[in-house]
């Protein structure tokens, strides 16, 4: 049942790529547009989803508690990990860019727009499943902008910490979380059109991947095995690593099991923002986060199977 059901999940994300890519094939869009689609993603579309989740869920001290030892999980989680690969990669990674992509490849996931869909169908009965991928989200991105861009950029003058509360991330989650805490419902209309704009966010990010990859070259994409190396770590060996790590902590079922699934999600997205905002590795960072979505169709169902 959980093979089936993440193999048919992931099959409809990826179907949503392909409006994208004959797009760009058939040049009725140009690779320019790509930025301002990607800006209606992370402005417009990206916090109606955090709110349309945490809208859903009722609060209650509980799942709070719970909540703040997923962060916890998922931050320690992460940070562990992209300390692990920077001292693997460190030497090579001073003179050669592309071990840089690989060493946040191998940890960051799209635990948001490609995660929350997936979660939903496998546990259709948990109303709060997208605020845990929203709590792992946020735990993502504040390393983001401050760790990640450092093995970038190498340079510490990157690390800012207004910028981990002034971006539409972290904000409309602030939002939504005192929204939530609070009890407080958004009015009908409202709801109804956060839930729209929630719910279009993960057809606008794989169209998005989609003209990506309408722009690639194919050899560059699927003929390097280094990047295949990279893409079975993240999706496969990093997953069973968390497992083991987190299986015999005296915390909720439900946070084991989603853990596992999360770090299963493919290469994020954010590879190639923070690439493309360093500068730096852009080529390698395109390549592995559409390499990484495509192989999801196999790697996260047989993880899957591990999982049951």
């Amino acid at each position: 049942m959980i093979f089936t059901t993440t193999v048919s999940s992931v099959a409809l994300l990826l179907m949503y790529a392909v409006p994208g890519f004959l797009l760009m094939k058939s040049k009725l869009v140009s690779k320019d547009s790509i930025s301002a689609f990607a800006k209606v993603l992370l402005y417009v579309c990206q916090p109606c989803l955090t709110f349309y989740s945490f809208d859903k869920a009722d609060f209650s001290p509980d799942l709070l508690g719970n909540l703040g030892i997923f962060f916890l999980v998922a931050l320690i989680g992460q940070l562990g990990l992209l300390m692990l690969f920077y001292f693997i990669f460190r030497k090579r990674s001073t003179e050669d860019v592309r071990y840089r992509v690989y060493n946040t490849a191998m940890v960051l996931g799209n635990c948001g727009f490609f995660g929350i869909p997936v979660v939903e169908r496998l546990f259709p009965e948990r109303s709060d499943a997208a605020v845990y991928c929203l709590v792992f989200t946020l735990a993502m991105n504040l390393l983001c902008w401050t760790l990640v861009l450092y093995i970038f950029t190498k340079d510490k003058k990157y690390i800012q910490a207004k910028r981990l509360l002034l971006n539409p991330s972290t904000l409309s989650f602030i939002a939504a979380f005192v929204l939530f805490v609070l009890s407080i419902k958004l009015p009908s209309l409202l709801s109804e059109a956060v839930s729209l704009g929630g719910k279009i966010s993960t057809p606008l990010c794989m169209t998005i991947l989609g003209m990506r990859l309408g722009t690639a070259a194919f050899k560059e994409i699927f003929c390097n095995l280094r990047q295949y190396a990279v893409i079975l770590i993240k999706q496969m060996g990093v997953p069973l690593v968390i497992f083991a790590l987190v299986y015999f902590l005296p915390v909720d079922e439900f946070i084991k099991q989603l853990s596992f699934i999360l770090f299963c999600c493919p290469v994020a997205s954010n590879v190639l923002n923070y690439a493309e905002l360093a500068g730096k590795g852009q080529e390698t960072a395109g390549s592995c986060v559409l390499l990484g979505t495509i192989l999801s169709i196999a790697t996260m169902p047989l993880m899957m199977l591990f999982l049951s």
